[in-house]
C-alpha cells in the first residue's frame, strides 16, 4: 500500500477504478463468492496527456475521465493508495472501447 493520496497518470496511462462484482440482488438476495470477482470494465479517474509522436506532436488520449470503458482480460498495473482504494493504470491504446447506455 503507498502512502499516497492521489495518482497523476503521464504520457497516454489512464486511470481506471474497475467495477466490483454485485454482491446483492435487486430483490435482496446477498451472493456469496470465494474468489475476488472483478468485471473488465471501469470508470476513468484520471488521464494523462497524451502520447507524444514521432513528429514531436502530442496525441491526446482516446477517452475522458468520467467515461466507462471495457478493458482487456488481462494487464494493467494495480496501485493501492493510502486510502485502500484499488486503482489499476492501463496504456490508452490498451482500453477496448467505451461503453454507453442504450436508453440515452
Amino acid at each position: 500500500m503507498l502512502a499516497f493520496k492521489t495518482l497523476r497518470p503521464l504520457l497516454n496511462r489512464v486511470v481506471i477504478k474497475k467495477a466490483e462484482a454485485l454482491q446483492k440482488t435487486k430483490g435482496g438476495i446477498i451472493l456469496t463468492s470465494n474468489k475476488e470477482d472483478k468485471l473488465n470494465y471501469g470508470t476513468v479517474i484520471a488521464c494523462g496527456p497524451g502520447k507524444i509522436m514521432e513528429d514531436g506532436k502530442t496525441r491526446p488520449t482516446m477517452v475522458k475521465v468520467g467515461d466507462t470503458v471495457l478493458l482487456p482480460e488481462y494487464g494493467g498495473s494495480k496501485v493501492i493508495l493510502a486510502d485502500e482504494e484499488e486503482l489499476f493504470i492501463y496504456r490508452d491504446d490498451d482500453i477496448m472501447g467505451t461503453l454507453h447506455d442504450p436508453t440515452k
